[in-house]
């Protein structure tokens, strides 16, 4: 059975594919369009991408190498270098950027992948590969589609990389769901522990909304989420507007609507 860290770079290499095919569709006219990311272009979002992408990797490589991570100077110098780029550079050089860090992850070995850890500034301890693989698969994949849904509506993360996004929140990035979270959104008389249930792949989990916004035991019975697992990754990241909402998803019971979850999880 595949590891969650194996998982998630095959994840990564999913999403890469499909964004450097279709971005590689481009014009010029298209990379200067709007994406969904409030006041970011479609160029923009891939700049992003890219920078991120070349600090990953740099992050990555000291580890590998027994050596610190490079600090904030270094991260500034290339989101200045990337931010003066023209659109036309930017997705360009996004191909680049990404098809290297993704394979890097690719070329871990089977004993890095399970001891290698390494030192985020942002977190307590040392990470390992599903964590750090993680965060970037979750910031490609909602990329991904900001980019994607800014010329098809229709738009939708792909099922195996929700599939894997969904496992990665009830684990190893379970504190980035209390991150993306707003309980203040949400009325406190409507404090409650969800029961969501989603399809494409089944998985059923218990979302605390109160204090505090995290997973817990699933409640039974309970007011029930019930929606395909891309839709709940695209909830949770604030991309669930209702012109972006599949058919399919409800909330049944007499609490929480999905408008107030939409509150709740505003997007970053």
């Amino acid at each position: 059975m595949s590891t969650l860290a194996e998982r998630t770079i095959a994840a990564l290499r999913i999403t890469h594919d499909e964004l450097a095919a279709f971005v590689r569709g481009l014009d010029a006219a298209d990379l200067t369009r709007p994406s969904a990311c409030s006041e970011w272009s479609v160029a923009q979002v891939l700049s992003h991408l890219g920078s991120g992408a070349e600090i990953g990797l740099a992050t990555l490589r000291a580890a590998l190498g027994g050596r610190e991570a490079p600090g904030q100077d270094f991260n500034h110098g290339v989101w200045d270098r990337w931010n003066a780029k023209d659109p036309e550079a930017q997705a360009k050089d996004f191909l680049v950027a990404d098809a290297e860090i993704v394979s890097a992850f690719e070329g871990l070995d089977a004993d890095a992948r399970e001891r290698l850890r390494v030192k985020l500034g942002f977190l307590p301890a040392p990470a390992d590969v599903a964590l750090v693989a993680g965060m970037r698969l979750n910031e490609a994949a909602l990329h991904s589609w900001d980019v994607r849904v800014a010329f098809d509506p229709a738009a939708v993360v792909a099922p195996d990389t929700a599939g894997v996004l969904t496992d990665l929140y009830s684990g190893p990035l379970d504190f980035m769901v209390g991150f993306m979270g707003r309980p203040d959104a949400l009325d406190p008389r409507l404090a409650t522990t969800l029961r969501v249930e989603t399809s494409d792949p089944e998985r059923v989990l218990g979302l605390t909304l109160g204090e505090t916004v995290g997973f817990s035991e699933v409640p039974e019975p309970a007011d029930t989420l019930s929606l395909p697992a891309e839709a709940w990754v695209r909830l949770l990241g604030g991309r669930l507007a209702p012109e972006h909402t599949p058919p399919s998803v409800s909330v049944t019971g007499d609490g929480v609507t999905l408008d107030d979850l939409r509150r709740v999880f505003p997007g970053i």
